[in-house]
């Protein structure tokens, strides 16, 4: 009888561990959609493994988007055909003992801005895993980690007009946001290359969970 208990709960564990493998596979396939319908800008798609309530947080502390405040900012993108690339190179995905709820974290290539860094929640629903929440960040080497964040505290104490520009004593007005001509004003876009609708093939592949990849 003991036995037979045994393998029973054997049995459940086993069962178990091939559910959350399954569903982990299921949030890759979400996450995957995720950044090829943005790049492609394909709304209906991208819209499609978000909850409503989506929150996205951009590489500005100032971009948080929730619902269809977010929606409405991507529509007016890719409405115009203006999509962005992120490639992901690694990826970490848990799902969690109820098999409800799934995080994650993912390194990725960027055109304009380099190495990035993804992390947020999904939850399973009866359309599929949606993503609830997604950070996007880029990662600052220990290195230079200290003249960044000075470089910061330096733009937050300069003064900003009234058409929205950082001024300085005895200086020409310049962008608040010290945007390059490559990466949007970060106070109304999130941080995205200029569009790379001409190399679909690259925004097309797809990198599995904790596998290193490039972009030929």
């Amino acid at each position: 009888m003991r036995i037979l208990r045994c393998l029973a709960v054997a049995g459940c564990l086993l069962l178990a561990s091939l559910a959350r493998a399954d569903d982990a596979a299921l949030v890759e396939a979400s996450l995957d959609e995720f950044h090829e319908s943005a790049a492609r800008a394909d709304t209906a798609a991208y819209f499609g493994v978000m909850t409503e309530d989506v929150v996205f947080l951009g590489t500005d502390a100032s971009e948080r988007w929730q619902g269809q405040a977010f929606r409405d900012f991507v529509t007016s993108h890719f409405s115009a055909g203006r999509g962005w690339t992120y490639v992901p190179v690694q990826r970490d995905i848990i799902v969690a003992a109820d098999g409800d709820t799934a995080w994650f974290d993912e390194l990725l290539e960027n055109e304009g801005l380099g190495t990035c860094r993804g992390s947020g929640v999904l939850v399973k629903s009866a359309g599929g895993w949606k993503i609830a929440q997604y950070n996007l960040s880029v990662p600052v080497p220990n290195a230079i980690v200290g003249k960044v964040a000075a470089d910061i505290a330096a733009l937050q104490a300069v003064p900003v007009s009234d058409s929205g520009t950082a001024t300085a004593a005895n200086s020409p007005p310049v962008p608040a946001s010290a945007a390059t001509a490559d990466t949007p004003h970060p106070a109304t876009e999130p941080a995205e290359p200029a569009p790379t609708g001409n190399d679909p093939g690259c925004s097309k592949k797809r990198f599995k969970t904790n596998r290193k990849a490039g972009c030929s």
